[in-house]
């Protein structure tokens, strides 16, 4: 739950505010007890930072539910798109990323079909969740399916249109999307947040061990060269930082020194043009506001050229979902 009262115990201006910033992973949820529609995000991207591009990812908040089982999440996507062609600011949801079950193989055209014809210009790829893991921790899928013969059956369609693959898993699945980028070069994958490092539950006994192998694994994912990766999500719980538990947020000086070994570590395997940050907001609006994480990604590359800075705030997100 976010604490908007929690939040503005700490308060920051934001630091370098002419910077183009594409925000390449967030989220609008309607119809939800929680819920962030565009208003609320309205008001957070307008508190400071220069946010000139949005990227929206699947959600499960607007699927309608009447019809066709298989179609019903093209209708977020046609919600969502006239959601935000009618707000204040165009530019959010430039890009819009929508869920298909890849598992049912040869149907899985006629839903990428009606996925681009809803979003109206903005549809960009699919997200089909794959996290799995066996502790009850975690809210998990289907064990394996990134290696499963019938989701690869479905996957391979989104090349015939032009279509990216956005990959939400937990680090020990690395190597899964590995071989999936392997079986599949001609076919953009977006890695979600940095991979999804675990550090609660088993996964909290020893983190360094636990770094150490999430930094082999997302190397070896690197030489990968259709696969890209979002910096961000680490206010999840699941990655075990408790910012959410304190009596106040952190700041954003805080936050980038906890962040910095994990996103750096991205680039340097990755490389500016293959690396952009994301909000990943409201999921990790429970763990600090959307003025201070912009400010740690910021300080986090302070040192980083120009360019380099403009890649991975904004030019990487828009080459890769084509804004």
């Amino acid at each position: 739950m976010v604490r908007e009262d929690w939040l503005n115990l700490t308060h920051e201006e934001a630091i370098e505010p002419r910077l183009p910033i594409c925000d390449a992973h967030h989220h609008l949820w309607y119809h939800a007890e929680n819920g962030y529609p565009v208003e609320d995000f309205l008001r957070d991207i307008s508190a400071g930072h220069n946010i000139v591009r949005t990227v929206f990812l699947e959600s499960w908040k607007s699927f309608r539910q009447t019809g066709s089982k298989r179609m019903t999440p093209v209708a977020e996507t046609e919600y969502i798109e006239n959601v935000v062609r009618k707000c204040s600011r165009p530019e959010v949801a430039a890009g819009i990323v929508g869920f298909a079950d890849l598992t049912s193989g040869d149907t899985v055209p006629s839903v990428l079909e009606a996925h681009v014809a809803a979003g109206r210009g903005r549809f960009r790829g699919v997200r089909h969740t794959t996290a799995w893991d066996a502790s009850p921790e975690f809210r998990s899928v289907g064990k394996g399916l990134l290696l499963d013969s019938n989701f690869r059956r479905g996957f391979a369609y989104l090349k015939n249109y032009g279509l990216s693959f956005d990959a939400w898993l937990y680090h020990p699945q690395l190597p899964e999307l590995a071989d999936l980028a392997k079986a599949f070069p001609d076919t953009a994958i977006i890695v979600n947040h940095i991979g999804g490092p675990l550090a609660i539950g088993p996964y909290a006994r020893d983190r360094n061990e636990i770094f150490k192998e999430w930094k082999h694994k997302i190397g070896k994912l690197a030489a990968y060269h259709n696969v890209a990766i979002k910096l961000g999500g680490l206010g999840m719980d699941i990655c075990g930082f408790g910012w959410h538990e304190r009596p106040e947020p952190p700041g954003s000086t805080e936050l980038a020194g906890a962040m910095a070994p994990y996103y750096l570590w991205c680039i340097e395997k990755f490389g500016v043009s293959r690396c952009m940050f994301e909000s990943n907001f409201p999921v990790d609006k429970r763990s600090y506001s959307y003025t201070i994480i912009w400010n740690a990604f910021k300080k986090i590359v302070k040192d980083f050229s120009p360019p380099e800075k403009k890649a991975l705030l904004h030019d990487t997100a828009a080459k890769v979902y084509r804004l």
